[in-house]
């Protein structure tokens, strides 16, 4: 509500306890890149955590790094399951580089007494229905494939405009859109309480990122060139924003990949399928073949090296709608999009990792920075977050805002919610906390004042580091 005060915090210092989180134990097998973000981030969530992982070394440095307990084996070995006390986990989570293992120590897992089991499942090879198949047999609570997730992710920003990542709520019918407001945009220097009356839409901007600093901002807020925002609203308002703003850009008909990864499989895939035309840089002639064999005659392998700007030019990338760097080196990935821009390729996206690496290439001018580890986080979080208050509000969606310094969290709100029915403009939230939309069935409702909630309702709510597991949670 663009009534309320302005609010700052720095999330470094914001607390990330409360007493009505309900925190569980958790063990979490694999201590790689993915397995390391969980542990950060159920930790930052309150959860009791248990590293596993075969590697003393590596256990070590986890621990270490992180302050947790750890058991150093097999995760599939009775007697390492058994000193991690799996009987006692609320849930068991399996992401070691091995599929098969992780399927199999979860089925152990099961057996010993864990609630609830989560397994990462990567290879291209298992179809839905195997998938499903497995899930079933082995009693998985959730499978995870971060590389097919993170194609969904692609696809769907490969039609929007290079300076905007948008989120989707409650089946399409809400969304949130990112953007970094460039020095010659129409925002810079706009105070908020104008902005509806000067574009005719009906949006909200509900988070604001400036340095190192989020705010939950007010209508007196003033954007400034270099502020990155939040902005909610239904699918047909945002895009009415955006041409606008003139943002809108021309449907992307023709993409090139860089990099033979699974990540590129599966976004291949879905491209071709939905009849864009799309091409496959890999160095690797090994992985050319393989991903020949597996990909739709319409998707070109070329078997060269991404460094030699000839051959990406020969190859028509100064032609192209997109660009989409997927190489197994974030530091690459940012060089090869640079020069994709130095080429004038309306979209680029690069796969970066390294939180760090992609904060340094958004602030150089990098727009669209994906991480898989990130995005995984954020489906096993969320999952936590439904296991851990069952009872309450549940989570429907989480997305991670502002470089995850704020969260954006869908709530389908239940019969016991206390506040239903009581104006917003009545009720005492916590602090930093904003309502974002209420979809009520097929309508978009960008709140104000006089809007209540009511049972039935999804809810988005953008709150700051508060980890939210109920909707109740953001009154006083």
């Amino acid at each position: 509500m663009e009534n309320e005060k302005s609010m700052v915090y720095n999330p470094k210092q914001a607390s990330h306890k409360k007493e009505t989180q309900t925190y569980m134990d958790i063990i979490v097998a694999g201590c790689g890149k993915i397995g390391t973000v969980l542990i950060e981030s159920l930790l930052s969530e309150g959860h009791n955590i248990t590293a596993v992982d075969v590697s003393p070394e590596i256990l070590e440095k986890t621990v270490t790094a992180f302050d947790v307990r750890g058991v150093s084996g097999s995760c599939a070995a009775y007697e390492t399951l058994s000193e991690a006390e799996t009987e006692k986990a609320d849930i068991f989570i399996a992401v070691t580089d091995s599929d098969e293992l992780n399927m199999l120590s979860c089925f152990f897992a099961r057996k010993l007494g864990a609630k609830h089991t989560v397994a990462r499942i990567r290879k291209a090879e298992y179809n839905d229905r195997e998938k499903n198949f497995m899930r079933d047999n082995l009693e998985l609570s959730l499978a995870i494939n971060p590389d097919a997730i993170t194609a969904r992710e692609l696809f769907n920003m490969l039609d929007l405009p290079s300076s905007v990542k948008i989120e989707t709520f409650s089946s399409n019918s809400f969304e949130m859109a990112e953007l970094r407001i460039k020095p010659d945009s129409p925002l810079d220097g706009q105070r908020l309480c104008e902005l509806r009356e000067k574009y005719k839409c009906t949006f909200l901007v509900c988070a604001v990122q400036r340095g190192g600093d989020v705010f939950i901002p007010d209508g007196n807020f003033v954007l400034k060139s270099g502020d990155k925002i939040g902005i909610t609203a239904s699918p047909q308002e945002t895009q009415k924003l955006l041409k606008s703003l003139r943002l809108t850009q021309k449907h992307t008909r023709s993409i090139m990949i860089l990099g033979g990864s699974r990540t590129a499989y599966y976004l291949s895939k879905r491209l071709a399928g939905a009849g864009i035309s799309v091409k496959i840089i890999e160095q690797s002639y090994s992985k050319c073949v393989e991903l020949a064999k597996i990909l739709p005659p319409s998707v070109p392998i070329v078997n060269g090296d991404g460094a030699e700007h000839d051959m990406l030019i020969a190859e028509g990338i100064q032609s192209t709608d997109a660009f989409v760097a997927l190489t197994g080196m974030d530091e690459e990935n940012i060089l090869f999009s640079f020069f994709a821009a130095s080429q004038n390729v309306p979209k680029i996206v690069a796969k970066v990792n390294s939180e760090g690496l992609g904060q340094i290439a958004e602030k150089l001018g990098l727009d669209c920075v994906v991480s898989p580890k990130h995005m995984m986080s954020e489906v096993i979080v969320r999952y936590a977050r439904m296991i851990a208050n069952a009872e309450g509000s549940h989570v429907e969606t989480l997305y991670k805002l502002m470089d995850g310094s704020a969260e954006a969290v869908e709530f389908t709100v239940t019969s016991d919610f206390p506040a239903a029915g009581i104006p917003l403009k009545e009720l005492s939230l916590r602090k930093n906390i904003l309502i974002g939309g209420i979809i009520r069935g097929k309508k978009s409702i960008i709140p104000t004042g006089d809007d209540f909630i009511q049972p039935g309702d999804r809810v988005v709510v953008i709150a700051d580091e508060l980890h939210l597991t109920d909707l109740s949670d953001i009154l006083q």
